[in-house]
């Protein structure tokens, strides 16, 4: 060391602030940080952020602000997930604690520590599981071995990390991490020892349902933990779909194949190709390269070379064919359980409240995105399947649950979706004129007409938002506007629909919020807003939006919609089941049964109004338990991997071929009419962007799926 004398490393930051108080005095010192911490903290700010390096604020700065401010926000606009502090033995934070203060005590709370100052920001496609395998690791290769809590403790936290990870994780795993890492922290004697568990226990206490995935459903949804992953993207996929399997196939132009692999997993294949958000892209490692592969627009070119519906294996089975099975709910995942279940033998029944099945692919979603007969297609094959659907008979007006009961139905899964809306609560809303957007969406998709004004306003982000524009925008009104609380980078509509929305002359303002509409001789005038500033961080992990009532605006309007979210309607579900703290039904997260055994329950009921790929993949989950519950056994036959058999050389360097957009209609072209707006690439395209795959699935195989303690 200098002078023969050896470096204190870890008392640096110390000598710096010594310095500092004997020059200026405490009293300056302290006016710097909080009341209880003073002083600054030197971070190493690391990760997934746009700006690294060592950041130096003053004690109680915000996570938000550190990561956002002064480290750019998170590299290539991903979001946000968790933050990593102090060092190995850190806990993480996620993204609902964005506005900590990071000082001693408020860290502590959350299972943290300030410790060496290590800040390390991860996004999206982090597995938590395997972030808390890290970092033990570390600390146990560091045990210095002197104490058995820390030099034994630490080693069998390490085995369960990597056994979960591995696919061979057991019911019961969780709670050995919690007893073992709260015995470490509470007996070992050194500083290290004491806080070896904390990246353990707190990635439990904020992530919890992905140590559970792990374990239950063998399933890593960031597609980071090789042994449960064969590809990102079927990871990301909700339903599962093996994604490098079917886009594999296309570029040998074994298309029919290609869609009975896809439909082995979701039977919803062209309606996919059409309005799936396709997270799958998102996880695609070829983004690393240039692009990720269009996944939607190759599924897109194959559902369109179908000639003669590919219908996957359906297994016979009389006594299953007699077992009644009701459900209840026929849009995208009450047909999908019901898919699922006619492959296995049975005979269900659905009951649709309205005269045509669909739910809110039929209903909501207009044609220029997804054409009727698409939809109708599909559905007619899980009607020749065996499904029964009975149309016009809703829960609580023409049947209850018990009276299934008491005519002999065995189970019945809930899926009637989220049909109620919500409103804004200010002057002027009891207009006439003031409607929402899902009714005004599904008279115009069922009636084919719906009253429009000439200068409309539309309050709301989402994809309803959009569709409600977008069709105004066909049915002649002269000026349509999107108000939105947030920035256009917040809105929770699909990027893609947001940005032909504007090609279409729909004007979009963000930062605006309406606090009244202004009615003048009964009659709708426009719309009062308030200009909005982004603030602190809220529990989403966006900028929360606050007032300046000083900077207000008019938008002049005759019609306004509303499309700022939907709930659940109480008086749609029966009295026995149990609703959770968000509103929507409470289910077991693994059997998606509700506090009535017999009934299952699934999609936007559930979760909340989402994705229609996820109300597919929580149908299928449905079909598998609701048989378990029946049978006793596990016969979810389509739970295996393909044998992918297409020629690949994976000592070629990938093919430098660029992404290619899905041609649309001109604009100008389509503002006037609902023919679909989105065109299918040429066989010539389709093949070429199925190349661009880099076969992430070559070689991989997982672990059987196990359900409970289902037998396979």
């Amino acid at each position: 060391g200098l002078w023969g004398q050896p470096t204190l490393l870890n008392n640096v930051e110390t000598f710096s602030n010594i310095s500092l108080i004997i020059l200026e005095g405490a009293k300056k010192y302290a006016q710097v940080g909080t009341e209880e911490s003073h002083g600054t903290k030197i971070f190493a700010l690391a990760g997934a952020v746009v700006n690294t390096g060592l950041v130096e604020v003053p004690i109680g700065t915000s996570l938000g602000e550190i990561i956002y401010d002064i480290g750019g926000g998170i590299k290539g606009g991903k979001t946000y997930k968790a933050a990593q502090i102090g060092g190995p033995s850190g806990g993480c934070i996620p993204k609902e604690y964005l506005n900590v203060p990071l000082d001693y005590s408020s860290l502590a709370e959350l299972g943290a520590i300030m410790g060496s100052g290590g800040l390390v920001v991860m996004d999206e496609e982090t597995c938590m599981v395997d972030v808390a395998r890290f970092f033990v690791e570390f600390v146990a290769e560091e045990s210095c071995g002197k104490c058995v809590p820390c030099r034994v403790g630490t080693k069998r936290l390490l085995e369960i990390l990597e056994r979960i990870c591995g696919g061979e994780g057991k019911e019961g795993d969780i709670e050995k991490l919690i007893s073992l890492g709260n015995q470490i922290k509470d007996t070992a004697l050194c500083g290290l020892g004491q806080t070896a568990a904390n990246p353990v226990l707190s990635t439990i206490r904020h992530f919890r349902h992905e140590y559970e995935a792990h374990i239950k459903e063998k399933h890593c949804e960031a597609g980071v933990c090789p042994a449960v992953v064969r590809a990102p993207c079927q990871s990301a996929c909700p339903a599962n779909v093996d994604i490098p399997g079917f886009v594999s196939l296309v570029k040998e132009k074994r298309y029919e194949e290609a869609l009975l692999l896809h439909r082995e997993r979701n039977p919803f294949a062209a309606v996919c190709s059409r309005v799936c958000f396709h997270t799958c892209e998102d996880r695609c490692r070829r983004s690393t390269i240039d692009e990720p592969v269009s996944v939607r627009g190759i599924k897109r070119f194959l559902v369109e070379h179908e000639v003669t519906i590919q219908v996957p294996e359906i297994r016979e089975n009389e006594v299953n064919a007699k077992r009644k099975i009701a459900i209840i709910g026929a849009g995208p995942s009450g047909l999908s359980c019901a898919y699922f279940l006619a492959r296995l033998g049975y005979k269900p029944v659905i009951f649709e409240a309205v005269e045509r099945p669909g739910g809110m692919l039929a209903q909501t979603i207009p044609a220029y995105r997804l054409p009727r007969e698409t939809l109708a297609r599909e559905i007619r094959m899980i009607e020749r399947m065996g499904v029964d659907i009975e149309t016009n008979k809703a829960l609580g007006r023409d049947f209850t649950l018990e009276s299934l009961k008491e005519t002999g139905y065995e189970a019945c899964y809930l899926a009637i979706g989220a049909q109620g809306t919500l409103d804004l609560g200010i002057p002027g809303e009891e207009n006439p004129s003031v409607i929402q957007a899902i009714p005004f969406l599904k008279q115009y998709n069922i009636r084919g007409s719906v009253p429009v004004g000439k200068n409309v306003v539309v309050i709301g982000g989402g994809n309803a938002a959009i569709d409600a524009a977008r069709t105004a925008i066909r049915l002649n009104a002269e000026k349509v506007t999107i108000i939105y609380r947030r920035t256009q980078e917040q809105m929770p509509a699909y990027a893609e629909e947001i940005e032909e929305a504007l090609h279409e002359g729909v004007t979009l303002k963000c930062l605006v919020q309406p606090v009244e509409i202004v009615i003048e001789n009964k009659e709708v005038k426009a719309v009062k807003c308030l200009h909005m500033n982004l603030g602190e961080f809220d529990r989403s992990g966006r900028r929360r939006p606050e007032e300046d009532k000083n900077n207000t605006e008019i938008i002049e309007a005759d019609q306004v919609i509303i499309a700022i979210g939907q709930r659940l309607l109480k008086e749609d579900i029966d009295s026995n089941i149990d609703i959770a703290e968000g509103g929507f039904v409470k289910t077991d997260s693994t059997t998606t049964q509700s506090s009535l055994d017999w009934v299952f329950a699934g999609g936007d009921v559930v979760t909340g109004p989402y994705s229609v790929v996820s109300a597919i993949g929580a149908g299928e989950k449905a079909a598998v338990a609701m048989d378990e519950f029946l049978s006793s056994e596990n016969h979810a036959f389509w739970r295996k991997d393909w044998e992918n058999d297409t020629a690949y050389d994976n000592n070629e360097d990938p093919l430098p071929y660029h992404r290619e957009k899905i041609p649309l209609i001109d604009a100008s072209k389509r503002r006037s009419n609902f023919d679909e707006v989105e065109l299918c690439w040429s066989e010539h395209s389709a093949i070429r962007q199925s190349a661009r795959c880099l076969r992430c699935d070559y070689g991989k195989t997982v672990p059987v799926q196990e359900e409970n303690h289902g037998k396979h």
